[in-house]
């Protein structure tokens, strides 16, 4: 079982704006260029770089996903901070 993962995110309120996003990534937009654009978390400076993080640090329904979703495959998950388009590139 995981113990960590790396994800990248993109924040935004609103359904439907995170499913435009993935549809964006789906047609071959670059990850770093919408979380910079779009993202209203502070990481969307940074390509939308969480960086590593440990299992029950995120959010549940982060975690879910982080630990369980596909890698490198966008997945839209809804938290208490709004709709997240959250892209897992790798778990230890």
């Amino acid at each position: 079982m995981a113990r960590t993962a790396h994800a990248l995110h993109i924040l935004v309120k609103h359904q439907d704006k995170a499913e435009d996003i993935i549809k964006q990534l789906k047609k071959g937009a670059k990850f770093q260029t919408l979380a910079k654009k779009y993202s209203s978390c502070p990481s969307g400076k940074k390509g939308g770089d969480l960086g590593e993080f440990r299992k029950g640090q995120m959010v549940p329904q982060f975690d879910k996903v982080a630990f369980n979703g596909e890698l490198l495959t966008p997945h839209l998950v809804k938290t208490k901070f709004g709709w997240h388009v959250v892209k897992v590139l790798y778990r230890t």
